[in-house]
């Protein structure tokens, strides 16, 4: 790891302490680029989302979801618990301690948002970070692999529907047109572009390019993070 990622943590918490600061001493600037949104989905947040993860998935081979029958028990356990246990969790989760335990303390009118926040952050497995913690701990890549490109295939359907019924049984109005709007852009088109840049790149240079390039993306997801934080 370079010494900029090996400080990652700083880096965030400085990006966190001065977006803070900017939004108090220049609320206007802020408040016009959140009001640059469809369907309640802020673009330029989406742009950043992008530069993000794009350059981590045009990582993944898609053809490793053949991969799955060698690691079907590790699968099954990460299916399992990615989409019948911590959606739910989550949820319930919030209801206690949002909707109960810390009521007294939150604005009233934002109690459902903060709800609908945690629901919405349970139900999309983490991705790109898989690839991070699976080096950190030198995991086994191919399963890393399989079980990342599994859990997309099945987040592009699975998605909207759990966050509609979680919300439906939180009393929430479910907003379908931000769901689906957020299910293709934050997740279908970075999946298409990064798979249509991994073919380009591998037609062009053959594996060697695909290392180069992915070299030259990783500052720019880093700095997409700090950006969006």
């Amino acid at each position: 790891m370079s010494t900029f990622e090996r400080f990652l943590t700083l880096w965030v918490a400085l990006c966190i302490v001065a977006g803070v600061a900017l939004g108090h001493f220049m609320p206007g600037a802020f408040h016009a680029i959140g009001a640059i949104e469809i369907a309640r989905v802020n673009l330029p947040v989406a742009v950043l989302i992008w530069l993000m993860i794009i350059p981590m998935l045009v990582k993944i081979d898609f053809s490793a979801l053949g991969e799955v029958r060698r690691h079907w028990r590790g699968i099954g356990v990460t299916l399992f618990i990615n989409w019948a246990v911590k959606p739910f969790s989550m949820a319930a989760l919030g209801w206690f301690f949002v909707g109960h335990l810390f009521r007294p303390w939150l604005p009233a009118d934002q109690i459902n948002s903060y709800i609908a926040g945690l629901i919405l952050l349970a139900a999309a497995p983490c991705t790109a970070m898989v690839f991070v913690w699976s080096n950190l701990t030198k995991g086994e890549p191919h399963f890393t692999l399989s079980q990342v490109a599994l859990n997309d295939t099945i987040m592009v359907f699975a998605f909207a529907p759990i966050v509609g019924l979680l919300l439906g049984l939180s009393a929430i109005t479910v907003p379908w047109d931000t769901l689906v709007l957020s299910v293709v852009l934050y997740i279908v088109i970075p999946v298409i572009a990064a798979q249509i840049m991994r073919r380009a790149v591998l037609a062009s240079g053959g594996d060697a390019a695909l290392s180069a390039t992915l070299a030259r993306l990783q500052p720019l997801s880093l700095i997409a993070l700090l950006a969006t934080l």
